[in-house]
Order: structure tokens, then sequence, then C-alpha cells
């Protein structure tokens, strides 16, 4: 699915448009929907399409609620527009969070990385204390908490990239915060036999922020582009988002954990020359492809529901064109780059 998007609202009209299967899924599904973090670079997005889901569905009794710091309180007010209900709540005060709407289903996004390297306690308390307000909160209910490929350590260059059976053995605060949150939610949940899916997404991606947004900038603008990290996995983020839908009926007692990512493994040097090639600049490059990198194996995300509806080129092309003609950045950098897990 290969799109050109004149501007912010057609793109996140696109990111926000629900995939059959999502929408089949949320059909099969009981209860309201609660979206926790859903302030940040996905929730928005994600929350809309689980509204558009339901609606498709011919459901839309059913409440969707977005839950969030909401600083900004025109998203809060764009996603009122959209018929998401809004609740500005600090997901860290338990009480805070017991007074949530009731909800059958659960989409928990919150968590912390950029920012760990100054302020590390932050960071784990973010990861674990927020996930285990939902977990009491919702107990019983299904929840998919979103958490990171980062959880598993560094595997050879060359392989098939780790998998769910693979043993948690991060690099760095963050990713150690993040097997915490894992850990604590996965806790709370066995003891309340609540249904529960580790969403261990790898690298999401759009025109405004990821891997390929980071590198199409860097070949624009005749920058270095750091190939430390020599290969990546990616997944466009709509089919991330349905694809967290749809793992709502994955979640199990005890918790199931899934590797969501694209079954390529790129290279970073040729995801460069070929942004480079549609931007008409030459990449520069720094450094040498390391022998190790962050590297997943999802087939057993591929075995259950299938490849992702964007393939790695079409979500290449797409971040080109919009770079190209100066589209709106997040200005968060991933860096993918970083081998040592200091963020």
């Amino acid at each position: 699915m290969h799109e050109t998007f004149a501007d912010v609202a057609a793109l996140d009209e696109h990111l926000a448009r629900p995939t059959a299967a999502a929408v089949e899924a949320l059909a099969r599904l009981d209860g309201d929907v609660v979206v926790l973090g859903a302030g940040g670079k996905m929730g928005p997005a994600l929350a809309r399409m689980v509204r558009r889901g339901l609606d498709a569905a011919g459901l839309t009794a059913r409440r969707v609620t977005a839950v969030s710091g909401f600083s900004d309180r025109a998203k809060a007010a764009a996603l009122e527009r959209d018929r998401v209900a809004t609740v500005a709540c600090d997901l860290m005060d338990r009480d805070a969070v017991a007074r949530l709407p009731d909800a059958g289903l659960v989409l928990h996004l919150t968590g912390q990385k950029f920012g760990t390297g100054s302020d590390p306690a932050r960071t784990w308390a973010v990861n674990t204390l927020a996930p285990a307000a939902a977990l009491d909160r919702y107990a019983g209910a299904r929840i998919v908490l979103f958490s990171t490929g980062c959880v598993y350590p560094l595997v050879p260059a060359d392989g098939p990239g780790a998998d769910e059976a693979t043993r948690l053995e991060p690099a760095g605060e963050y990713a150690n915060a993040a097997v915490a949150r894992e850990r604590v939610a996965g806790f709370l949940a066995a003891r309340s036999a609540t249904p529960l899916l580790l969403f261990r997404l790898c690298y999401a991606v759009e025109p405004r922020y990821g891997v390929i947004h980071d590198v199409a900038r860097r070949v624009a603008a005749g920058e270095p582009v750091d190939v430390r990290m020599g290969w990546v996995n990616l997944i466009w983020q709509r089919d991330a988002a349905a694809l967290a839908i749809r793992c709502l009926e994955a979640a199990a007692v005890p918790p199931a954990a899934l590797n969501v990512t694209g079954l390529e493994r790129l290279s970073v040097r040729a995801l460069a020359e070929r942004c480079g090639a549609l931007l008409g600049r030459r990449p520069v490059f720094a450094g040498a492809e390391a022998p190790q990198a962050w590297l997943w194996d999802a087939r057993a995300c591929h075995a259950r529901f299938g490849p992702p509806e964007t393939t790695a080129d079409e979500a290449v092309r797409m971040v080109c064109a919009w770079v190209a003609r100066g589209g709106e950045s997040f200005g968060k950098p991933t860096k993918f780059e970083v081998l040592d897990g200091r963020f």
C-alpha cells in the first residue's frame, strides 16, 4: 500500500484507517476499550482506529476512551471530535487510575525510553508503576501491554534474530526497565488470571518518526548515516496498530509474548542508498557494521496474523516522499544506532 499524503490530516487519516482484519477482531470481542498512554506518537491514531473499527462493525454504542496526561489539550479535543472520549490522568497515580472508566479491552502504551540516561529513576518508575496500576484496575480485562524488542540481547547480525524463547538479557537501563515492566505486569496478570499479551513492538515507522525517517532526513541534509547498528527490522505504524487490536484476542493466561515487526532483515547501508536514490542525494556513511544487532524473529506473529499490508519498500517510498516535500517531523530521533542501550 503506497500512498502520498498531501498534509498531516491525510497522513493521520491513513494511520487511523482500520484494516479489515482489525474490524473483524473487534466484532468478535466484547466490551468497551480503553487506550492508556494515548497522548504519544502512536496513541491518537490507535484510539481513532479502534473507534473507526467499531463503527465499521456496526458497534457504534461501544465506548472508546483515550487516557493520557494530555498536557496538549488540543490533542484531546481532536480525539473528542472523532468520538473518542478522553480522560486526563497521571497513570502512575493508583487512586486516579482506579477512577478510570470500566473496560473489557485495554491497550497499554505507556512507557519511557528517551531521557533514560539523564533520569533513569523516572524511566524505571514509568515502566513499572504505570503497568502495575493498570493491571490492578483492569484485572480480568483483556490487555495488550506494549513492550519492545530491546528486552532481548543483541544477536548475531547474520542470524534469524531473537525469538520469543530467547532469554531476556537486555543492555542498558531502558531495556532492563522494559523487562521489569513485563515481569511486574506478568506477575499481576497471573495472580488475577488476567489475559495479557506482551506486545514486543520492534521499530514502528511513519513519515514523521522512525528509523526510515531518521535515515532519510540525514541523507537529505547531507549528514552521515551511522551504520554501526547495521541491520534493522521495521513495521509500518498502521500495520502495528492494527496488530495491537488483533492481539487483544491473543491475550492469554498465563501471559503470552509476541514479536511484532517485519520479517525482512534490512541493511541500514542499503536503506540509506535507497533513500538517496529517491531523494537525489548521495548518502554519506559513518562507522562500520558491528557483528551484532538488535534483530527480531517475528515468524510467530506472521504465522498467526499474516504479513503486514505495507512492505518495507512501500514504507521507504512514503517516508521519502514526505521528507522530500518538507513534511513535519516529531523531532525525536530513534537513536537506533545505539549499541550499548544508553538512551
